[in-house]
């Protein structure tokens, strides 16, 4: 089975910089790496969103209020970061690591527990 597992979060003072780290371990039996990874955020009391994505080859993507202030990279095939910088309490939110992978044609999604982000004074 596979696990996906979060590190990095923690609490931070308006303006300053974390970054987040996600680790997928892969059965060795299977390998299937991973192909899309992905953070998202669920603030408090509301609905989960996406943060940023990247595919396999590097290429990232990112929502609005992400581009410009987070950085997504993955390390080895199943390792993504995000560095967050600038943070604000709008940021406040637990932050959850996603990949997906096929195996013979279907489609798998894979997320982590989550690691917890609070940007306060």
């Amino acid at each position: 089975q596979v696990q996906l597992v979060e590190s990095g979060g923690g609490l931070v003072q308006p303006g300053g910089s974390l970054t987040l780290s996600c680790t997928a371990s892969i059965e060795t039996f299977n390998v299937r790496d991973m192909e899309v990874m992905a953070w998202y955020r669920q603030p408090p009391g509301k609905q989960r969103e996406m943060v940023a994505r990247i595919s396999a080859d590097g290429t990232a993507s990112y929502e609005t209020f992400a581009k410009d202030r987070f950085t997504i990279s993955r390390g080895n095939a199943n390792t993504v970061y995000l560095e967050m910088h600038n943070l604000k309490p709008d940021d406040t939110a637990v932050y959850l690591c996603y990949g997906d992978r096929h195996i013979f044609g279907q489609l798998y999604d894979h997320w982590g527990q989550g690691t917890q982000v609070t940007v306060s004074s």
